[in-house]
């Protein structure tokens, strides 16, 4: 029986994997179809590759900082496993139901929200109820909330930067020569963006698996993600971008600032490092507030009415949301569960 629930239970997380591909798509393809470098279709088929191709590196030994600290740095996963198999899958199924619940909500309503905090609120939330604050690491949850707004922030500078040093590198040059040579560069910064976007994105899911396999059936051996686990959460993640999310990449590719491709090129090249740079730290920072703020800063650099302030407002209330909102829906999950489990 155990088995069984653990087998279904790593479906539904490969699920969330693929949801978190389809509803973050737009991050990885939104400028390079709005600058009509690529077409929808050629766009997913070139992000879906890259966040599959972001795997390789797991399979010559390289740490997966990021899975682990999903895994063991928001609950902590010792104490949990002494409450029983059956409590770590109410607590983690819960964190997933939330996680689901919200991530579809914001697709619905075209916003780009953060799968990465989603899945923290709903780990939050549905931990709460079994194991109250004692269950929680606040240094990892903290750490999480403080780079809900040194991510953008840190996009956006970077951002900024890129395009400032490649305006003043091309200020002489033809527009329509900029524009040929971006066309082609942006088809490197999007495959940066969207190899990123499956280091940071994919490993979460990675670590929500570790802990349903040693809180469980492998309780007795040391907690690691297993190679086969990071095969599937790569391959869940690209599916779920090759599908798309349409309704987010018209927000971030039209509605938050007009861009041409080197705006492009800048804006995800400065998301894509920021990225790449902190998943090394082992922090699961939002790809989606990554490369809005990216988006922000390319387009502040043409003053600030070119970015429709309206539609970044939006957005942020949906950040600021999305924490507390899927650890709502995860804690009613959890207490439900837990009933259940205990009747």
């Amino acid at each position: 029986m155990i088995l069984a629930t653990v087998i279904g239970l790593i479906a539904v997380a490969l699920v969330f994997d693929f949801i978190n591909g389809f509803h973050d798509a737009a991050n990885s393809i939104a400028t390079v179809v709005s600058t009509r470098v690529l077409s929808p279709v050629q766009a997913v088929a070139w992000a879906a590759f890259f966040n599959f191709a972001a795997a390789a590196p797991v399979f010559w030994g390289k740490p997966l900082h990021v899975a682990n600290t999903m895994g063991k740095g928001i609950i902590h996963f010792e104490l949990l496993k002494e409450h029983g198999s059956a409590l770590v899958l109410s607590v983690i199924f819960a964190a997933l139901f939330g996680a689901i619940v919200w991530n579809l909500l914001t697709w619905w309503w075209g916003l780009p929200s953060s799968s990465s905090h989603a899945l923290a609120g709903g780990m939050v939330g549905a931990t709460l109820p079994i194991l109250g604050s004692a269950g929680l690491v606040w240094s990892g949850i903290g750490k999480i909330v403080l780079f809900i707004v040194l991510s953008p922030v840190i996009g956006m500078v970077l951002g900024a930067t890129n395009m400032v040093i490649a305006a003043w590198l091309v200020r002489r040059q033809t527009a329509a020569k900029v524009d040929r040579w971006f066309r082609h560069l942006q088809l490197v910064s999007a495959a940066i963006f969207s190899y990123s976007h499956g280091t940071n994105d994919a490993q979460k899911v990675m670590g929500i698996i570790a802990v349903v396999l040693f809180g469980t059936v492998w309780a007795g051996q040391p907690f690691h993600v297993p190679i086969w686990v990071v095969f599937l959460c790569h391959m869940a993640i690209a599916a779920g971008t090759f599908f798309g999310g349409w309704r987010i990449v018209k927000t971030m590719g039209n509605k938050l600032t007009k861009l041409q491709p080197i705006h492009g090129f800048c804006a995800e090249t400065g998301g894509g490092v920021t990225i790449l740079a902190l998943a090394e730290l082992g922090i699961p920072v939002s790809t989606t507030h990554t490369i809005t703020g990216a988006i922000v800063g390319v387009g502040s650099t043409r003053g600030t009415r070119a970015v429709r302030w309206g539609v970044a407002g939006r957005i942020v209330w949906a950040w600021v949301l999305t924490i507390p909102a899927a650890a709502l829906v995860a804690a009613l999950a959890a207490v439900l569960l837990r009933a259940i489990v205990l009747r």
